[in-house]
């Protein structure tokens, strides 16, 4: 079925007049491997791969990250990133703006909506979870909780005056 699926998915860029496929991968690469495609751009756990029709078309590149969100004095600043394309992503953004609400004015939520190109581009960041300057994120969805006591630890170590 696998096999079905990506040639259909080949055969219907080629008719649009693509010149390669990209795919980004977070899994085995090496089912891709053998049907063609080759490694271009790493990012953090994601490979992107590509499988050329013609050989004069350029390699595609992931967008690398421009900037960070910054710290802010006497408060932890959590910000999310969001797009809606992975679920996984919109089961941490709710987690953390859950976790976030329960520390009142000691922490701040800021979401950054990358659904919006130029708002993608700006940053260069689709999807992440940052503790003020940190991304937290490697891998799947964390649990409330573990969200919640990364937030704590910070919280506590906030200078008040």
């Amino acid at each position: 079925m696998g096999k079905a699926l990506l040639q259909a998915a080949e055969e219907d860029v080629r008719s649009r007049g693509a010149g390669g496929l990209s795919l980004p991968v977070w899994m085995k690469a090496s089912w891709y491997r053998k049907r063609g495609y080759q490694k271009v751009d790493k990012q953090g756990m994601g490979v992107l791969l590509w499988k050329p029709f013609e050989d004069d078309v350029p390699a595609p590149r992931w967008i690398k990250p421009k900037k960070k969100p910054e710290k802010e004095a006497g408060k932890v600043v959590v910000t999310a990133f969001i797009n809606g394309w992975c679920p996984a992503q919109s089961i941490n953004y709710e987690r953390a703006k859950r976790a976030a609400a329960e520390f009142g004015d000691e922490v701040k939520f800021r979401e950054i909506n990358t659904f919006d190109r130029d708002v993608f581009l700006e940053w260069g960041i689709q999807d992440g979870l940052y503790l003020d300057e940190k991304n937290i994120l490697r891998g799947p969805p964390l649990k409330f909780e573990k969200i919640k006591k990364k937030i704590a630890v910070k919280v506590k170590k906030i200078k008040r005056p």
